[in-house]
This record gives structure tokens, C-alpha cells and sequence, in this order.
């Protein structure tokens, strides 16, 4: 048996996320604790008792997903140490991308939770320059969805930009573009669902955000992940700390390419799996891509 962990990313936020695991491995609130205080709120109220709207901002769900998911992490090495001391890879779909490289060590909790607060607010303020928004097209092959986009496009932006699985693509663009394909959706008959963000991600209008983004990660610490960790932007495992900085700064921008991760692990031979955090995707996805393997949430 072969472990790998998954770590997810923004849209897995629901009101009382942490609240059970809580309840299960009172040391959580320890990182709740150290993570209210570099953030200067109070991260457990808002995740436990916030609204679902102050909860889906792009620059409150951000750390608190990756701090969700960094405490699910330290319950999985109480209660199932031999889970943690058999991983031997990880993978985090976009903002998890952060929480795989800080589970395997490249840098710290609190190091990247700093990242994290930044760039959910840089993706923010890039949203709020422009608008945007993303759509998830169902059951549709990529080169449709790619000619759907260029015909659709017109003078704004429309591409895709998390490629997740068989049967599940997201596209992302400027307002325009977007809710013309939820018009065209209507009259051509497939499923369009447009997705409550705040801008259109993993696009070049996140350039804003790429810039503050590189400033930051110049002053944080990198060092080589314990395992590997598999890029969004390729699809591969990096360890120079020069070279993660630039996958990262590449990554806001860039599209999403969970599907072609999924199956690089899975040519490597994993085929036990735990997606450590809130919320089910990343469960589902695999599904779509293998049905074979496991995948067990954390917690359930």
C-alpha cells in the first residue's frame, strides 16, 4: 500500500468546519489559537459560528482552509501516526497546494499561513479590479470547452482553468464572458453552474496578485520538501526552494491541472488515499478519474 495525502482548496468552506475535530482532538485549538494571532481575528468564531458569506471571502476562506486542514494533519499524526510516517507524496488543489508544502515541510505553519492571508487578499483586490467569475462546465471534453471559450470569448477573457477530472472542467473569465456561457448553456442544453467566487482565477487577470505574491515569497523561508509534492501548474514534484517559489508565483495564474496530478500518483503506484481537511471534492474527483483507489476524509 502506497499513502498519499490531499490537501483542498478554496470552495470546501462550510460554517463549522473544524467544530467536530475539535471536539475530537482538543490540541487543535492550539493552531486555531496561533493562527488568530497572526491573522488578528478570531479564525475559530468565524469558521465555527461566522456567516457562509464572511466565510466564502476569498480572503478569510484562504487561511482558514489551510488552517482547518493543517489541524486535521495533527490529528491524523496523534491518532494515526502510521499514516503520516507512510505517506510518500502529497498534492493540494490550488490554495492546498500550500498545506501539502507545509505538511512536508518546506516551510512552516506559520510561514505559510502569512502566504496564504496575502495571496488570498492580493486575489481579492485583482477580483476587485476587474470583474470576474468562473464557471463549471459539466460532461463536456476539453477541446469543446477550449473552441467554446474562443467563441465566446469576445473582447474579455474565457479560458479554462481547473481541469479536475473526466466530465468536470472550470472555466474562468471576465463577467461578461462567463454569463454569456451560463446563456448559452440555457439554449444549447448542457450544464453550466457558475461558482459563488469572488474573480476570475487562475487567469492572466491575477497578474495584480502574482506581483505582491513573488514579493513575499522572496522573504519566506523554502526548504526541500520531506516527500513530494506535485504542482498544479505541471503536474510534477519540485524540490529546489528556488524552483517551488516560482511554481507558486506561477500557480495564482495559471490553470489548474488536478487530473494530470492525479494520474502521475497514480502512476507511481498509490493507491491509498486520505484528502485531510474540509469538505468532500477532492474524494469525488478521484472517483471520476479511478474508481479502484481509496480515499478516506480527515475528518469524516
Amino acid at each position: 500500500m502506497k499513502v498519499a495525502l490531499l490537501f483542498p482548496g478554496q470552495g470546501a468552506q462550510s460554517v463549522g468546519m473544524g467544530r467536530s475535530l475539535l471536539e475530537v482532538f482538543p490540541s487543535a485549538q492550539d493552531i486555531f489559537d496561533r493562527a488568530s494571532s497572526i491573522l488578528g481575528y478570531d479564525l475559530a468564531k468565524i469558521c465555527f459560528t461566522g456567516s457562509e458569506e464572511e466565510l466564502g471571502t476569498t480572503v478569510i476562506s484562504q487561511p482558514a482552509i489551510f488552517t482547518v486542514s493543517f489541524a486535521a494533519v495533527e490529528f491524523l499524526r496523534n491518532q494515526f501516526p502510521e499514516v503520516i510516517s507512510s505517506c510518500g507524496a502529497a498534492a493540494g488543489l490550488s490554495l492546498g497546494e500550500y498545506t501539502a508544502l507545509a505538511f512536508a515541510g518546506a516551510f512552516s505553519f506559520e510561514d505559510g499561513l502569512r502566504l496564504v492571508q496575502l495571496r488570498g487578499q492580493a486575489m481579492q483586490d485583482a477580483s476587485d479590479a476587474v470583474a470576474g467569475g468562473m464557471v463549471s462546465i459539466i460532461n463536456q471534453k476539453l477541446e469543446d470547452i477550449e473552441i467554446l471559450c474562443d467563441e465566446n470569448r469576445g473582447d474579455g477573457v474565457l479560458q479554462p482553468s481547473n481541469i479536475l477530472c473526466p466530465g468536470n472542467i472550470v472555466i474562468s473569465g471576465t463577467l461578461d464572458a462567463c454569463e454569456r456561457i451560463a446563456e448559452l448553456a440555457a439554449k444549447k442544453k448542457f450544464h453550466a453552474i457558475p461558482l459563488a467566487v469572488a474573480g476570475a482565477f487562475h487567469t492572466h487577470l491575477m497578474l495584480p496578485a502574482v506581483e505582491k505574491l513573488a514579493r513575499s515569497l522572496e522573504k519566506i523561508e523554502i526548504r526541500k520538501p520531506n516527500i513530494p509534492v506535485i504542482s498544479n501548474v505541471d503536474a510534477k514534484p519540485h524540490f529546489e526552494p528556488d524552483e517551488i517559489r516560482q511554481i507558486l508565483i506561477k500557480q495564482i495564474s495559471s490553470p489548474v491541472l488536478w487530473e494530470d496530478s492525479m494520474r502521475y500518483i497514480l502512476s507511481l503506484g498509490y493507491d491509498s488515499f486520505y484528502e485531510v481537511g474540509p469538505g468532500r471534492v477532492l474524494r469525488s474527483l478521484l472517483k471520476r478519474i479511478d474508481r479502484k483507489v481509496s480515499c478516506v476524509g480527515i475528518p469524516e
